[in-house]
């Protein structure tokens, strides 16, 4: 688990704003407003990482970098091999996540985030009409591809085995997600999360959640966190589902499966995965023509 790497959360919490800070030096108050934490707590916390040489006046030192590194995010796997049926006319030249909306292709987005929080190792799934996604080479050389050839025969469960080697330290993300926060793609993460949207009623795949962890996973739901496709898998968990993706898919019925059920309900007693709260604001799932519609105006015309 993330506390054997040597920090407390809220040791981890002072350190990662010290280190993504654009300021030079923060002073307590601002760490306790990034933070939420009280002036009391920061201040018995910065003495802390002080005697521990991690940080001083109000800056992280070179050890506290070294600290926070086992936390660091150090790759992206976008799943992004699927048909994108329900968004037809569009997709049936275009792979969806390349589809643009107000002008930018969907993918764009998120590989920008990715990229404005320093993760330069970026691999895409890719199955249908895979070679349009040689265009994005031009604006992102530093893409690899991972070829899905069972993408019209299973579900997104065969693009995460394609990927299942490198889901320690990563994002893992849905290509197809309009991202206006970019920020929620940070450069360090405490533990294991899947991005939620709090909602009183959903119809969709969503969470129950106990004290911030997911416990247990299902479609509709009160009280609950809708799930939003974009994760973060630590270094334990992704060791854990290098093995237990291919046992799923292997399984009866396993091709049939999504990849995000193999932690979240097949082999749940396995991961500790926690929910991290975002707004539908902050990202959005373009999942049929009508809502892209609705949302670009430019595919409105008779």
């Amino acid at each position: 688990m993330a506390e054997q790497q040597g920090l407390t959360r809220r040791q981890f919490a002072i350190l990662e704003a010290l280190a993504t800070a654009k300021e030079p030096s923060l002073k307590q108050r601002e760490l306790g407003k990034r933070t939420g934490m009280s002036l009391g707590t920061v201040n018995k916390l910065g003495k802390e990482l002080a005697e521990l040489g991690y940080a001083a006046d109000g800056k992280i030192t070179v050890q506290g970098l070294e600290a926070l590194e086992p936390y660091r995010a150090k790759r992206a796997i976008f799943i992004a091999a699927g048909f994108g049926t329900r968004l037809v006319p569009v997709t049936l030249n275009t792979p969806k996540p390349l589809v643009r909306v107000n002008g930018t292709r969907m993918i764009d987005g998120l590989i920008d985030a990715c990229l404005g929080a320093g993760i330069r190792e970026i691999y895409v799934v890719r199955g249908y009409l895979a070679e349009q996604f040689d265009q994005l080479l031009y604006k992102y050389p530093m893409l690899h591809f991972l070829e899905n050839p069972s993408y019209n025969e299973a579900n997104n469960i065969s693009s995460a085995v394609c990927a299942r080697y490198l889901m320690g330290n990563a994002y893992v993300l849905e290509a197809d997600l309009l991202l206006r926060n970019p920020a929620l793609i940070r450069p360090y993460q405490y533990t294991s999360n899947f991005l939620g949207i709090p909602m009183e009623r959903s119809n969709d795949w969503c969470f129950e959640v106990s004290n911030g962890v997911i416990r247990s996973q299902k479609i509709g739901g009160l009280d609950c966190y809708q799930e939003v496709g974009i994760s973060y898998w630590d270094a334990e968990a992704g060791k854990k589902l290098a093995n237990h993706l291919l046992q799923a898919y292997e399984m009866p019925g396993g091709k049939e499966r999504y990849w995000d059920q193999v932690p979240l309900s097949i082999f749940a007693d396995e991961y500790r995965v926690e929910v991290r709260p975002c707004t539908a604001e902050d990202v959005t799932e373009i999942d049929t023509f009508k809502e892209l519609k609705a949302i670009d105006k430019t595919y409105d015309t008779p």
